[in-house]
């Protein structure tokens, strides 16, 4: 659930930033859809790096734990 939940924050609130504040670039500077466009593929880059940095952190963390209960099932099978 805690993986969904930042997973979800990294893809949504980029988009919902850039949607609103584009719209209110666009309006202020009369530049529709430019600034909206350019901001949305910005915060596409950013939902992207944020899931790959969220991802690589839970593989790491499941390799340290998978070693760590290996080394444990090894030191159990030696004391038994």
């Amino acid at each position: 659930m805690e993986i969904f939940a930042q997973i979800t924050g990294w893809m949504v609130a980029p988009i919902v930033i850039a949607l609103f504040a584009g719209k209110a670039l666009d309006k202020k500077y009369h530049s529709e859809p430019w600034i909206f466009l350019g901001l949305t593929f910005v915060a596409f880059f950013i939902s992207i790096s944020g899931i790959v940095i969220i991802t690589v952190k839970y593989i790491k963390q499941i390799e340290r734990e998978t070693k760590e209960k290996k080394l444990k099932d090894k030191n159990n099978e030696r004391a038994g």
